[in-house]
């Protein structure tokens, strides 16, 4: 049975955006594959509001993020994590064998711009990331704030996890100077899973070339190199029907217009947010509460299984708590092509199943 996905993704995709990926294969070693691949990267530079090179990935955004530590830390990474994905890119550190602390706060709390000044202010670190958006425990990291305390640490490479924000609320990568800025396709921008892109500044690249041991597929440099000189083709074969839809999608997102998008993602979290203040309570810091998920605390106790199941057979789905707050918490995504309309029909729903 067909359900409207209100988790953090995979999110509905539209059928028109769907057809897309039945287009015809075409060589991915052709001027058509260039010409593509290139429109794609012309256009994120418009949503991801940078001139930096983008770089396209066959794989979840998991891949560029462990491609991001490995490929630019020459000293030590400091990894700041305020939930499960945080910790995540922690683990990639490790398991790469590069040099990496981790600086956590309880989840529902943010990463302070203060505190990555502490950490930087040691000088034993040459490169910061920043989840900008915790599905896990629906904060949004202020990377505004972060970003004028990294402006004193120039020679910091700066990271950031923008995989479920980039699309639903405006990140201007040049201005926030972000070196490398990482998202995946289905989250706000509206696609099935299996893409990712990151933006890569120059400052970053320089870093990747001091780095002996970068691996071979998430291997930044690489891709970059590959793609200036092979004309936007890539050193692996990618996944052209992800690029079909993407390069529609892209399209739409235009026409509806950046701070429309951004305005429409804005006004379903407010909602949201005040629904799950009015029933049960927030997780997160309001300040800092997500602009495209919501963490529900559980006040109430119910059954988050059993919600869900009552949901599904009336076609509509929502996402259990992360890890440790499985339970303890639900989560209400609202991003990507979701309208106001859906998410009043989905809460008065839930008000219905439960009786509130």
């Amino acid at each position: 049975m067909y359900k409207k996905l209100f988790i953090p993704g995979p999110v509905n995709v539209t059928e028109d955006t769907l057809q897309k990926m039945a287009t015809p294969m075409i060589g991915h070693r052709g001027k058509e594959a260039s010409t593509l691949q290139r429109n794609i990267s012309d256009k994120l530079r418009k949503l991801m509001y940078t001139q930096n090179e983008i770089l396209l990935s066959t794989s979840s955004g998991s891949g560029l993020m462990e491609g991001a530590v490995r490929s630019c830390t020459q000293k030590r990474a400091a990894v700041f994590s305020c939930g499960n994905f945080g910790n995540r890119w922690f683990a990639m550190a490790e398991d790469n064998n590069v040099p990496a602390d981790k600086f956590e706060v309880e989840w529902g709390l943010p990463n302070t711009a203060e505190s990555v000044d502490q950490v930087l202010a040691t000088g034993k670190y040459d490169l910061v990331t920043i989840t900008h958006n915790e599905t896990s425990s629906g904060i949004m990291n202020p990377v505004e704030e972060i970003a004028e305390v990294m402006k004193k640490y120039p020679e910091v490479i700066f990271c950031v996890d923008a995989v479920s924000s980039l699309g639903g609320t405006k990140i201007e990568v040049d201005k926030l100077g972000i070196d490398i800025c990482i998202a995946s396709s289905q989250k706000c921008l509206g696609l099935p899973p299996g893409l990712s892109l990151c933006s890569i500044s120059e400052k970053a690249l320089e870093a990747a070339r001091k780095v002996k041991f970068r691996g071979t597929y998430f291997d930044l440099l690489q891709i970059y190199e590959y793609i200036q000189k092979k004309d936007y083709q890539y050193p692996s074969t990618p996944s052209l029907s992800h690029m079909f839809a993407l390069d529609y999608q892209l399209d739409k997102i235009l026409k509806e217009g950046l701070d429309n998008r951004f305005a429409r993602h804005t006004e379903m979290a407010n909602y949201v947010r005040a629904w799950t203040k009015e029933k049960f309570a927030l997780l997160a810091q309001e300040k800092f509460a997500s602009n495209t998920v919501t963490c529900v605390k559980n006040t109430r106790e119910i059954s988050v299984g059993d919600l869900n199941k009552a949901l599904g057979e009336r076609g509509f789905m929502i996402s259990n708590g992360y890890g440790k707050l499985k339970d303890k918490t639900f989560r209400i995504a609202h991003m990507a092509e979701a309208t106001l309309s859906e998410i009043k029909e989905l809460l008065s729903l839930i008000d219905k199943i439960l009786g509130l």
